[in-house]
């Protein structure tokens, strides 16, 4: 009995995974049952039966097949597919593979370690028509990541860190010896070392200390590292900056376009500290004029291959947190030797067109330039200009006494610009162009970095005369390298069409609000679009609209094959003209230098690799900066855990309503099971919910008074009290 029970022991707890593997592992080659015995190390009776059992199940389900009699080998069938694990919050997931339609289901007891963001392979074990298709991952090809941030739960000769992330189904067992300094309840990073087949836990070592949960600087940290983000740059990347000669050397302004006696100068926002593009202007005695767009010569500083490049081309981006920036570039690039400051000389890379009344280019130029700042506007100043056409400038303008004397040079560049600005966005706008002017939650923090108001950043003329030049320039840029014969290699940020179906459920959503979609051709729906954006502007549901109309376009991402910018209606587009910032910048600047110089067609696949990276951690920071707001959204609001607030009905789901306040657009969560007066159910066609007694409704884009129930700010999250619907409060 009990030597029976021993050796029933032996055989691995999942079988059907244990044969899978010895038959991938081994390609092509089949095997019997004595061999995959062997393989799992098992040689008694019981053990092998139990074999020769799963192996006719396996086959039969076409897993495998017998090739010969008794002899089997993987099935290497189409029910085989690569794909990205999207792990939900409740355990189960989906796995995204390109070449299905749908995405396939993966029971919790399927995952086999796998995490969210996974590159992983599956099998198709029930594939159902008009229904989600179900799987199991048979392989991890590649791990998103193998660091988390989470909460050490210590006992006496071990320790468990849960993790942050609710996408994260696991707490990861820690041993004394790794846990280093780590106290019981800090927040720390863990890495995933292994996980044992027998083990519940994945087993790690503790690599970072962050602080004590709750605290501003734990929590910032916190997101950074929950993304991967660095945040200091190591020394010796510091240092080798430090020792680059950033003075403009008289020979290399040979090698360059001498602009610095053009009118010349920035608008930015009134905080920035890097300006990485500046305007210039004249009028030329034919009546058309001459504008520059130059942009800072970062990759004549960040040479490919050295140091400095390496840690650009990882970070990929800045990222933009509420209360910091995280830069790509050291700064004594990016605030110094590469800011295009007023009254100072820089090494530019410009595009510069010869430009009619009515827009028209009619000559265009491409090169590396050196420019001189005569002054630096704020989008307030610059707007102050274009809405008093001429009017004195402000006391508090930034700029130089020197520059005075070109004061009505700059009124006339700043009027005109703005003109041909309204011209040239009007002419994207009848093209096909969508106008996304989302309103920008923005903090206003105190010394502490507590946040103390709220306000809205909107776009105004000055922005927009800036985004058009922006894009004049990305576009010529891309028209310039993608127009040519001979096909070169080049970055391109592309956008796609967006998805039937999404349209399909944007078009549902909005009628709610008694807006209509025209979805009959590609020109009507973005013009459709256009009508539904500027006909919510100012109401209610103005936020929730925005957002949900972003969702439903596809995602912009760099690529080296063209297929144009959807949303701007654009054949040919890139990123040109922000190098500080964007590493994808610094690899145009380069490729543009490089085919103007008569050089040969860079390597695609190379540029395939980098454009992809780009991508991905241009993801990463726009996930840790929605983080960064949301976290200071809580933060806001924990002091004002006793007021009311009106909002709107932002979602709907069957556990419970979201609502986003009105004056300040934070959102929060009123859980089904904390309304009293009723049970209340999902009603998932009309995104309601419905009181089974009272039949009393709450929809999608109703008004709603709340109070906050619990602000957590570790996990970023709003629990609402519903106080009653606005007709009810406004009446009682």
């Amino acid at each position: 009995m009990n030597k029976k029970k021993k050796n029933t022991s032996k055989v691995p707890g999942n079988l059907d995974k244990s044969i899978i593997d010895i038959l991938r592992k081994n390609g092509g080659e089949a095997f019997n049952y004595k061999q995959i015995a062997a393989k799992l190390e098992v040689n008694d009776a019981n053990s092998r039966n139990q074999i020769i059992k799963k192996l006719s199940q396996l086959a039969a389900k076409k897993q495998i097949e017998e090739v010969e009699r008794g002899k089997f080998k993987i099935n290497d069938h189409r029910d085989y597919y690569r794909g990205i694990i999207d792990m939900t919050t409740k355990g189960y997931a989906y796995v995204v593979v390109e070449e299905l339609d749908d995405d396939v289901f993966i029971s919790p007891n399927h995952l086999n370690t796998a995490f969210n963001g996974d590159e992983v392979e599956i099998y198709i074990y029930n594939r159902r028509r008009n229904k989600k298709s179900e799987g199991e991952v048979t392989k991890i090809i590649k791990r998103k990541r193998t660091e988390f941030v989470g909460v050490l739960q210590l006992k006496k000769d071990f320790g468990f860190v849960v993790i942050d992330d609710p996408k994260m189904y696991t707490d990861v067992f820690v041993q004394k010896n790794k846990l280093g300094e780590a106290q019981n309840g800090d927040k720390v990073v863990v890495e995933i070392e292994e996980w044992p087949e027998k083990a519940d836990s994945p087993f790690g070592n503790i690599k970072k200390v962050l602080g004590t949960p709750g605290e501003h600087h734990t929590e910032i940290h916190s997101i950074l590292a929950q993304y991967g983000l660095p945040h200091d740059f190591p020394p010796e990347v510091e240092e080798f900056a430090d020792k680059i000669d950033t003075s403009i050397k008289e020979e290399e302004i040979k090698k360059r376009r001498d602009m610095r006696d053009v009118l010349t100068f920035t608008i930015d926002p009134e905080d920035a500290k890097d300006f990485d593009d500046a305007l210039s202007f004249q009028k030329l005695e034919n009546g058309n004029y001459e504008i520059g767009i130059h942009i800072a010569d970062v990759a004549h500083y960040v040479q490919p291959g050295n140091i400095l490049d390496e840690e650009a081309y990882e970070r990929a981006t800045s990222v933009y947190l509420v209360d910091r920036v995280v830069p790509m570039l050291p700064e004594v690039l990016s605030n110094n030797a590469c800011s295009l400051r007023p009254n100072e000389e820089k090494y530019t890379f410009s595009a510069v067109f010869e430009i009619d009344k009515n827009t028209k280019i009619i000559k265009e130029w491409f090169g590396r330039t050196v420019t001189f700042s005569d002054a630096r506007f704020a989008y307030e100043e610059a707007q102050h200009i274009i809405e008093t056409k001429g009017g004195d400038i402000p006391a508090e303008i930034s700029i130089q006494e020197e520059a005075y004397s070109v004061k009505d040079e700059i009124v006339e560049a700043v009027t005109v610009m703005n003109d041909l600005a309204k011209t040239m966005r009007s002419k994207r706008m009848r093209e096909g162009a969508i106008s996304f002017d989302k309103v920008e939650v923005k903090f206003e923090l105190d010394e502490e970095n507590e946040p103390v108001g709220v306000f809205f950043k909107t776009s105004k003329d000055a922005n927009k005369l800036i985004e058009e030049f922006m894009l004049l320039a990305n576009r010529k840029v891309a028209e310039f390298i993608g127009k040519q014969k001979e096909k070169k290699t080049f970055v391109y940020r592309c956008h796609d069409e967006p998805d039937d179906s999404k349209l399909a459920s944007l078009s549902n959503l909005v009628a709610k609000f008694g807006h209509k979609l025209n979805l009959k051709d590609k020109k009507s729906v973005s013009s459709s679009l256009n009508n539904l954006l500027e006909s919510v502007q100012g109401t209610k549901e103005q936020n929730l609209v925005d957002t949900l109309t972003i969702r439903t376009m596809s995602k912009a991402y760099y690529g080296t094959e063209n297929i144009g910018h959807y949303g701007l209606a654009f054949s040919h587009y890139t990123h040109f003209t922000s190098p500080i910032r964007r590493y994808p910048d610094v690899m145009v600047h380069r490729l543009l230098q490089r085919y103007l110089d008569q050089q040969p067609s860079a390597k695609e696949d190379e540029y395939d690799e980098k454009c992809h990276h780009s991508s991905e951690m241009e993801n990463l920071a726009t996930n840790a900066e929605r983080d960064s707001i949301k976290y200071m959204q809580v933060k806001y609001m924990q002091d004002h855990n006793d007021e009311e607030f009106l909002g709107v009905i932002s979602g709907v789901t069957d556990w419970g309503i979201f609502v986003e306040i009105i004056q300040n657009k934070c959102e929060g969560m009123i859980r089904l099971r904390d309304l009293r007066d009723d049970h209340y159910e999902f009603d998932e066609e009309n995104y309601a919910v419905v009181g089974r007694k009272t039949k009393k409704t709450y929809q999608l884009g109703d008004e709603v008074y709340v109070g906050v129930k619990n602000a957590d700010l570790v996990k970023r999250h709003l629990d609402f009290n519903l106080i009653g619907s606005k007709k009810e409060v406004e009446e009682a």
